[in-house]
C-alpha cells in the first residue's frame, strides 16, 4: 500500500539550557527532535492546526496549536484565519525531562504557520514564543540551533546570538525515571540570591563561553559551577549531586540539565566510559534511567548568528 507523502515537514530539535551558570541566558540544541509532517491543507475560513501524533501523546496542552496560534495571532487577527493544517507528529524528545520539549512543541507550531500565513520569521518565533516560555534560552536553542545566548531587552524583544558548539564535545545525558515539571522546579528558588553568589555565576558564565571559544576544555568542570539553581533542586533530582562529583575517563564536567531531572555530562572523545560510570552510578538510585549519547544540533550558518530588532 502506497503512503502519501507529506506536503511539507517542521523539524526541531530538543535542546538543554542554563549549562550550569547561565541561569535563563545559556541555551544549547541537541540532536533529539521533533518532527511534524503536513498531510494537507485545507482552505476552511478556519485556521485550525489539527495534530495526530504518531506514538504516545504528550501530557497537558498541545503546545505546538499554542505556538500556531500565537505566531498567526501575532501576524494579525486576519492572519489566524483561512487555511487549516493536518499534521502528524513525531517525538523522540521526553517531555517534563529538562530537555526542552515544550519549547520544541512551541517552536514547531511556529514554524507550522508559515505554511499557511506570510511573514513568519525566527525573529517574530523567537519573540513571541519566549513571551509564552518566560525565558529565551530553550526557545532561541530549538529555533537557531547551536550554542545561544540571550536575553529579553526593555521593549519585550529577544536579543541572541547563536554559535557553532565546539566539534568533538558530545553529551551524555542521564534522564531519570521521574517526570519533573518546570513549575515545580523553579518553585524551590530562592526570590534573593546574595552578591556573592551572583558574581560567582557571571563569573563562571565568561569563563564558560572563552573556554568554549578557545578549546579550553580542562576549565569546563570549574565553569560548569553554579550556585543559583542547581543546590536548591538537589533534593528533586535523584544523583544529580553524584553526577556533578563524578569523573570518568573524557568526562569534561556536568550540569542538570534545564530545570531537569535530567543531568548532561559534556565528554571528549569516546563516551563508553562515561556511559557505564552512569549506569553504575544509577544502578540503585534510579534503574529506570535513560542514558543517550547525544550530538550538539548545529546552527544553519557555519558563522555566529545574530537576532535582533535593533
Amino acid at each position: 500500500m502506497s503512503v502519501a507523502r507529506p506536503l511539507g515537514s517542521v523539524v526541531v530539535p530538543a535542546s538543554t539550557s542554563n549549562l550550569g551558570p547561565g541561569f535563563d541566558a545559556l541555551g544549547l540544541a541537541l540532536g533529539l527532535y521533533l518532527r511534524a509532517d503536513v498531510t494537507s491543507i485545507v482552505d476552511d475560513g478556519l485556521g485550525d492546526l489539527r495534530c495526530r501524533f504518531a506514538g504516545t501523546v504528550p501530557p497537558g496542552d498541545n503546545l505546538i496549536v499554542t505556538g500556531f496560534r500565537a505566531v498567526t495571532q501575532a501576524l494579525g487577527t486576519a492572519a489566524g484565519e483561512g487555511r487549516s493544517l493536518d499534521v502528524t507528529v513525531t517525538c523522540d524528545i521526553p517531555p517534563c525531562a529538562g530537555l526542552g520539549s515544550s519549547a520544541a512543541a512551541l517552536v514547531a507550531g511556529g514554524r507550522l504557520a508559515a505554511f499557511v500565513v506570510d511573514g513568519v520569521t525566527d525573529a517574530l518565533i523567537i519573540d513571541v514564543l519566549t513571551a509564552i516560555e518566560g525565558h529565551p534560552d530553550n526557545v532561541t536553542a530549538a529555533t537557531l540551533g547551536g550554542l545561544v545566548a540571550g536575553c529579553v531587552d526593555a521593549r519585550g524583544h529577544v536579543c541572541v546570538v547563536a554559535a557553532p558548539w565546539p566539534d568533538g564535545v558530545r553529551l551524555v545525558v542521564a534522564t531519570p525515571g521521574l517526570a519533573l515539571p518546570t513549575r515545580t522546579a523553579r518553585a524551590v528558588l530562592p526570590a534573593q540570591v546574595s552578591r556573592h553568589d551572583a558574581i560567582h555565576n557571571v563569573q563562571r558564565t565568561a569563563l564558560l563561553l572563552q573556554a568554549l571559544a578557545q578549546g579550553r576544555f580542562d576549565l569546563l568542570r570549574e565553569a560548569f559551577a553554579d550556585r543559583l539553581h542547581q543546590p536548591y533542586r538537589l533534593p528533586l533530582v535523584p544523583g544529580l549531586a553524584e553526577v556533578l562529583a563524578l569523573e570518568a575517563p573524557g568526562m569534561l564536567g556536568a550540569f542538570l540539565s534545564g530545570a531537569g531531572p535530567s543531568v548532561a555530562v559534556c565528554v571528549s572523545g569516546d563516551p563508553g566510559p562515561v556511559v557505564a560510570a552512569l549506569r553504575g552510578l544509577y544502578a540503585t538510585i534510579d534503574p529506570d534511567v535513560v542514558i543517550r549519547v547525544l550530538d550538539v544540533h548545529q546552527p544553519v550558518t557555519a558563522s555566529p548568528l545574530a537576532v535582533s530588532h535593533g
